[in-house]
């Protein structure tokens, strides 16, 4: 029973949680490695852009509570994601018109690509403090209970009760269903494999006839539609908070980094590398142990390897050694 116990706390506290932000890095470092996979620079936008579309999903989901509609059991924002989307790929459409196609014309290096792309970082930071603020916000049906603490001890009479959020489920199951759907547009398209053979080799590509400017029109449509969905799942889960998007911005990059930067697949792998290391590093055990060791040995601390104020170290640390001693990341690199 003991062991039981001991393994509903884990679920509680680092299992479903890491399983939760891992899926939220995923799509963000999917959206890292497809941009720099086909459009060859690090796109440090990345975070605004994700709060960016959310921003509009928290305002429509205001505004749909207001005249009365919702989603029932389901939180209101999922109902904006189609037209939260459709705002962040023209945002995207027109930055990279205006901004990005005129390095991509003069073949700019990639380190100005990306230096220019933190320009357009504090431009969307402005643009969000002048629609929303700076100001927390939250989805007010947002967070409802698939199970409850109190439901699961009544039902199994255990000592610890699980709690299941809807938002936890649904990023997961959106993050599964949103990355199987691209996995088989980039494979079994003809647009998808036009998109990988651009990645591959760009003048070949160009010689058999692939249009870039299509190749990129869908990279900046995959793209935001990588962004909103996962900035709006992050938002539900956590809370709006526009400048945290900001602050994601390493665990992202190491995501992408650690799975191998231009892989989609190492990118949504590196999701959960590193949200499950930031978890299982900065949770205290002390609970845990309880169960597990007898009255003599129980702790008297809380067992915490590192404080919840490290997390970000976390990443850094695992980007570093990632880029000394494998810096291609798990999975090979530069293959879309």
């Amino acid at each position: 029973m003991d062991l039981i116990n001991a393994v509903i706390v884990l679920l509680n506290y680092t299992i479903i949680p890491a399983l939760t932000y891992g899926s939220q890095l995923a799509l963000g470092a999917i959206f890292v490695t497809l941009i720099y996979g086909i459009l060859r620079f690090a796109n440090f936008a990345t975070g605004d852009m994700m709060s960016f579309g959310t921003m509009f999903a928290v305002l429509l989901t205001y505004y749909f509570q207001s005249i009365g509609i919702n989603f029932g059991f389901l939180p209101t924002a999922l109902l904006t994601i189609p037209f939260a989307i459709f705002m962040m790929i023209l945002y995207m459409l027109l930055i990279d018109q205006t901004v990005f196609k005129y390095y991509r014309i003069k073949k700019s290096p990639p380190v100005m690509l990306a230096m220019v792309s933190v320009g357009v970082m504090f431009v969307t930071q402005a643009i969000i403090r002048i629609i929303i603020g700076p100001t927390d916000r939250r989805f007010l049906d947002g967070e409802k209970f698939i199970l409850k603490a109190t439901e699961f001890k009544e039902m199994t009479g255990l000592a610890e009760g699980l709690t299941i959020k809807s938002t936890q489920m649904i990023t997961i199951v959106v993050t599964i269903i949103v990355v199987a759907i691209m996995f088989w547009f980039l494979n079994k398209t003809k647009t998808g494999t036009s998109m990988r053979a651009y990645s591959d080799n760009e003048d070949l590509a160009l010689l058999s006839g692939i249009d870039p400017k299509k190749v990129v029109l869908i990279t900046w449509i995959i793209a935001g539609i990588l962004a909103t969905i996962g900035g709006i799942l992050y938002g539900l889960d956590k809370s709006y908070r526009p400048f945290v998007y900001f602050n994601n911005m390493l665990p992202i990059f190491a995501a992408a980094i650690v799975g191998g930067i231009g892989n989609p697949y190492g990118a949504f792998f590196g999701g959960y590398v590193i949200a499950f290391a930031e978890i299982f590093l900065t949770y205290a055990y002390k609970r845990f142990l309880v169960y597990i060791l007898p009255e003599s040995l129980e702790p008297n601390s809380l067992m915490q390897l590192l404080s919840t104020d490290y997390k970000f170290a976390i990443s850094f640390s695992i980007l570093v050694i990632v880029l000394i001693f494998r810096p291609s990341g798990i999975f090979e690199g530069k293959r879309i």
